[in-house]
């Protein structure tokens, strides 16, 4: 007989322990919304995990922190695969650890289908200090991927890609917003765009391409942040300028992550898109 409920009254981990304790082979199906996982028993040993790429351990964990879904346990369903070799213990442990600790991460980060983009501010004074990992996350930050997305061009699973936007968000380097259908954020002041409005960033657009071809993965942090900036001033009637601006400001980073040499193969790109 299949047993299945919610996730919101009941949490995986105290859900697969209470299966595994009898013993039972059989899969788990897990569904939120248009995600849909599985996690295979053996003789109430978990054995294999999967959620979309994400196998094995990882993907118990993803599927660990799930607040909300629905879960169904099939008995009699094997597999062959066999991508995890912990204990259950010391899997759900982990596990549970990762569940308490999203409970903390979900306070600023209520859904990884948020957008991260960058907070300019022209006061902030002093230096910060960033780590490898915190400039890799800060590398894919576009502007219009989610942090699913974020996760996976940074080679990081979903919670620890959260765990380092965590600390990003509290300094105020970034926040959050929703997603928008469409993949374009409505115009500041709530108006339509011009055309003349339209062509602009569609130039910025171009400007930033050709930014990140021209300086790699080592300025894209940098290009987004102008990139961003320009965009907004845009949408509040800004023209030109507010490109010539970015492109001045990138050209200045430009001189000092990869040299001067760069700077001008920079500028003398750029005046083919203004």
């Amino acid at each position: 007989m299949a047993f299945q409920g919610s996730l919101a009254e009941l949490h995986l981990p105290d859900i697969i322990q209470l299966i595994s304790v009898s013993g039972k082979t059989g899969v788990f199906h897990l569904t939120d919304g248009a995600l849909k996982g599985q996690i295979y028993l053996n003789d109430g040993k978990i054995v294999h995990a999967q959620l979309e790429d994400a196998s094995g351990e990882e993907a118990v964990y993803a599927l660990a922190i799930w607040s909300r879904g629905d879960f169904k346990f099939e008995p009699g369903i094997s597999t062959e695969l066999r991508t995890i070799s912990k204990s259950n213990t010391n899997l759900l442990m982990e596990a549970a650890r990762r569940l308490d600790e999203w409970r903390v991460l979900s306070k600023k980060i209520p859904s990884t289908e948020l957008v991260p983009e960058f907070v300019v501010q022209e006061t902030r004074e002093g230096q910060i200090n960033l780590n490898t990992s915190e400039w890799l996350i800060l590398s894919k930050i576009d502007g219009t991927r989610p942090i699913k997305q974020i996760a996976q061009a940074s080679g990081l699973s979903v919670f620890d890609a959260a765990k380092i936007l965590y600390g990003l968000i509290a300094t105020g380097l970034i926040r959050l917003r929703e997603t928008i259908a469409g993949g374009a954020k409505p115009a500041a002041s709530g108006k339509p765009a011009t055309a003349a409005g339209g062509e602009t960033l569609a130039r910025l657009l171009r400007t930033r391409d050709a930014c990140n071809n021209l300086l790699g993965a080592v300025g894209e942090s940098v290009v987004n942040k102008h990139y961003l900036k320009a965009k907004g001033e845009i949408e509040k009637g800004a023209g030109v300028e507010a490109i010539e601006e970015a492109v001045n400001q990138i050209a200045r980073a430009a001189s000092i992550l990869k040299g001067p040499s760069t700077t001008e193969a920079l500028l003398d790109l750029l005046k083919t898109l203004r």
